[in-house]
């Protein structure tokens, strides 16, 4: 189904309630890039205050959570909704899923960015960590953003940045425990550098998920657990009939 057809399907039918709905969730997109952005530039401004900001908008990360659902449960209830809308609503449940986690992870980096403030920074002043989490803050900017234009092109090129995300974990992983073994007194901070590694690796995780419904709502294709070649071969073999 074409980008045009769903949104005239749904413009036809019900349109304020799912579109509230849809607003409700790239609301809560936002705040979790706010919050991760925060927690991302804790690495770089050393800042022990970043875990209690971080802390305060992710209350209200949970609660739109709760709100959407009762939202979407309301009008699974009440409009029977097929089709289109009914994609739609699957995508929303399972997306605000992989978005409170993007949040519980953003919290777990903000507290270990605290603790990182007080400690004596490595001369590369955590270059590589830094890199790492810019790199996973781009890949959640650019899923809210194809998920609020649903643009699938866009939805693919965060699927292959997953691929560097998981190639940067392994390699600053290795690293660490290099650093160990090579010096005992860097054991507590390496720890903690894998920790916040971890944490983005799984965000990234996320981002993806949050990508393959969105290919799934405009193409009614799952594409979970498929080569990103397959799915590019998919998308265009569809495009063409």
């Amino acid at each position: 189904m074409s980008t045009e057809g769903l949104t005239h399907h749904i413009s036809s039918r019900y349109n304020e309630e799912l579109e509230r709905v849809r607003g409700s969730v790239l609301g809560m997109g936002s705040l979790v890039e706010r919050q991760l952005a925060a927690a991302v530039g804790g690495i770089t401004e050393p800042d022990a205050g970043v875990i209690v900001r971080v802390a305060q908008e992710e209350l209200r990360v949970n609660q739109l959570e709760r709100q959407i659902d009762e939202d979407c449960s309301r009008i699974l209830a009440t409009r029977s909704p097929t089709a289109s809308d009914l994609r739609l609503i699957i995508t929303i449940l399972k997306t605000i899923t992989d978005l409170e986690r993007i949040g519980d992870e953003g919290e777990k980096i903000a507290a270990i960015v605290a603790r990182l403030a007080t400690r004596e920074r490595p001369h590369n002043r955590y270059r590589e960590l830094r890199n790492l989490g810019e790199l996973v803050l781009g890949m959640v900017h650019d899923t809210i953003g194809a998920f609020a234009r649903y643009e699938t092109e866009l939805a693919l090129e965060v699927l292959r940045r997953d691929r560097k995300v998981d190639e940067e974990y392994e390699t600053i992983h290795r690293q660490n425990i290099t650093f160990m073994m090579e010096d005992p007194r860097s054991i507590r901070r390496a720890l903690d550098v894998m920790w916040v590694v971890r944490s983005l690796e799984r965000i990234g995780d996320h981002s993806k998920n949050i990508c393959e419904y969105l290919i799934y709502l405009v193409h009614g294709k799952d594409v979970r657990h498929t080569r990103i070649e397959d799915i590019e071969k998919d998308l265009l073999a569809a495009a063409r009939v």
